[in-house]
């Protein structure tokens, strides 16, 4: 191992530590329960919501895909600062509806919800599992890109498989111990070594290569025109149709996202996520950076074999070691903070929806044991959602070392086939007539059309996105079904719920039967 390789091997081990003891102590003196574990106990003020939230949005991809997009396509890359500004204006309204829903239900997954609305424990299992396929592949991008970003600050000096195994190892020992709070915590970390590295780059690199900002875009303007028009340079079909329908899909499904989610339910009040969606599109200004590290590559490195590693190949080629490496440990944070979101909430859906018997709203689903105390109850759903966190984790550690692919065609999977879950999850809540049955007869038809799409090799279908196809085929069957064939009145709800113990069927104060009223109280306004 060379010299360099050596600084930026202890830097990067110093750094993990460093994350795992602030992800563990974050945990003293609180909670024990799931609720803490899973949502922080809705206790999140706006400070640590919006380091969360950002940390969601700013992940290994930022470092490799948006440099990597920039470098061979161009303009087809503006859609991640788009989609993620639009759907922070979609969620100033969505954030607080699920917020004021799920804290009144006491519910903290979206498969909880789905369960809850419809009073049908088999509609939350089956958004549990659909929610799951799709994430696991995202979990897989994160532990990839951790294994590019580590191998690349180290010179080579560590392995891309071994990265992976300790990336996979690190989140998963403070996402246990902490939860959600935990990754808040590290996110604070994450998010002040990411401001520190992207502002430096956004000088630094333009400057030491071609003089400056204003000399890249001359330069771009007259040697690389392509490149800054849709559908920029041979990005297959990505055009304007394709730019504004991505645009239009993700907005939306990202205030659905099951990560996206479990902050909003950690948040103190629906006060603090709506200034959490005024703030949080600022921090998007960061992704830029990026781009024009991205774009310099052309002109220094116009046969760079792999794109992905256009930022940091500048990084290694400009930078002396102990830079490289505090660049480097941002990135590895940029994969790690999601990464064991991702796998809270697999936890958190699995161990509640499916394994520990559903949230008691649905009058068929089956009776609490007899005598069982609600916190021995809530104790070993816990368990039940750390061990699926960690078989979520190993299965896609599996598939990063194993059948790893690219990272943007993993993640836009995800997000088109989480899309399907949007009727399920949030339209549900406003249009009381949807029945159980036309929501999942939508939802499995639209999650047809998206692998059917993808399977053949036809998205985008005339550029547009396949996810936003699918989606219109899912509300067109959700409201033609609902219309056709209306669902019987709803029965009286008998059992009791589960989440807090209390008896009659009611938790928080609310009944089964208030499932369908407006997520909104006036008090909420």
């Amino acid at each position: 191992m060379s010299g360099s390789a050596a600084i930026a091997t202890t830097v990067f081990a110093l750094a993990m530590a460093a994350t795992i003891a602030i992800g563990v102590l974050s945990a003293r003196g609180r909670s024990k329960g799931l609720a803490e574990w899973s949502v922080s106990s809705r206790g999140l003020g706006v400070l640590f919501i919006w380091l969360l939230m950002a940390g969601e949005t700013y992940t290994s991809f930022s470092f490799l895909g948006t440099a990597g997009w920039s470098y061979s396509f161009g303009a087809p890359i503006l859609y991640l600062v788009a989609y993620l500004t639009v759907g922070f204006a979609v969620a100033y309204v969505v954030g607080p509806a699920l917020w004021t829903y799920a804290s009144r239900h006491g519910l903290i997954s979206i498969a909880d919800i789905a369960e809850f609305r419809f009073r049908s424990r088999p509609v939350g299992i089956l958004v549990a599992i659909v929610a799951t396929v799709f994430i696991v592949p995202y979990i897989q991008v994160q532990i990839q890109g951790m294994g590019v970003v580590v191998n690349a600050m180290t010179y080579g000096g560590i392995d891309l498989k071994v990265a992976a195994v300790i990336s996979f190892v690190v989140a998963e020992v403070f996402i246990l111990v902490s939860g959600l709070r935990g990754s808040a915590w590290v996110s604070a970390f994450k998010d002040v070594l990411v401001i520190l590295v992207v502002v430096f780059l956004a000088v630094y690199i333009p400057v030491h290569y071609l003089g400056g900002l204003g000399d890249l875009m001359q330069r771009m303007v007259t040697e690389r025109p392509e490149w800054l028009t849709f559908p920029g340079h041979a990005s297959g079909g990505r055009d304007s149709v394709w730019f504004l329908s991505t645009v239009a899909l993700n907005a939306v499904t990202i205030t659905i996202f099951p990560t996206t989610v479990a902050g909003y339910l950690s948040a103190k009040s629906p006060n603090a996520l709506r200034r959490n969606a005024l703030l949080l599109p600022w921090y998007q200004l960061l992704l830029f950076v990026p781009m024009v590290v991205g774009a310099t590559a052309l002109f220094v490195m116009p046969t760079l074999g792999n794109p992905d590693l256009a930022l940091f190949a500048l990084v290694t080629d400009s930078l002396p070691a102990p830079v490289v490496a505090v660049i480097g440990v941002a990135g590895a944070l940029s994969a790690i903070v999601p990464m064991s979101v991702f796998m809270l909430s697999i936890g958190t859906l699995w161990g509640r929806t499916i394994l520990g018997g559903g949230n008691g709203a649905d009058p068929l689903g089956p009776r609490r044991a007899p005598g069982t105390p609600a916190e021995a109850r809530d104790i070993r759903t816990k368990r039940l959602s750390q061990a699926v966190c960690v078989l979520a984790g190993l299965v896609a550690l599996a598939g990063s070392l194993f059948h790893p692919s690219t990272l943007v065609e993993l993640s836009v999977l995800s997000y088109e086939g989480l899309a399907q879950l949007v009727p399920v999850v949030l339209l549900a809540l406003f249009w009381r007539r949807l029945t159980a049955r036309a929501a999942v007869t939508g939802m499995l038809v639209g999650l047809a059309v998206v692998l059917g799409l993808w399977g053949t090799d036809n998205d985008p279908y005339h550029g547009v996105n396949g996810g936003i196809i699918a989606l219109a085929a899912n509300l067109a069957v959700t409201a033609a079904v609902t219309w056709l064939a209306p669902g019987p009145a709803r029965p009286p709800a008998t059992r009791g719920g589960r989440g807090n113990g209390r008896p009659n069927g009611r938790r928080n104060g609310h009944s089964p039967a208030d499932a369908t009223r407006s997520p909104i109280s006036s008090r909420d306004r």
